[in-house]
């Protein structure tokens, strides 16, 4: 895969993640702010973008979303191959949530 395609494959996966992102905050602020693992702030700011601010904002070369497990034993475990039940995904949305939000400082 050449820079050229990389750099447009990026660009089109933040444009996705925006996209469900917008739609997921004007859908349910509050569920969408847990999930995306951003403030209220930045919630606001995507939720308010024009289709053309979406658009020029996701032509970068940098992702705009934030891969969430930092924590090398956290993902062994999730990563283990046993099939999740509803108890480890409610462990594991307990344990993303002790996370602190990002935020537009």
């Amino acid at each position: 895969m050449e820079v050229d395609d990389r750099v447009i494959s990026i660009s089109d996966f933040n444009l996705s993640y925006l996209l469900l992102a917008q739609r997921m905050i004007l859908s349910h602020d509050a569920e969408a702010m847990f999930r995306l693992g951003v403030s209220q702030e930045v919630a606001e700011i995507i939720g308010g973008l024009s289709a053309a601010q979406l658009v020029k904002l996701a032509r970068t070369n940098i992702l705009l979303c934030a891969f969430r497990f930092d924590n090398h034993s956290l993902l062994a475990t999730l990563a283990n191959g046993s099939p999740q039940h509803d108890l480890q995904q409610m462990h594991m949305a307990i344990l993303l949530s002790a996370h602190p939000l990002d935020s537009i400082n």
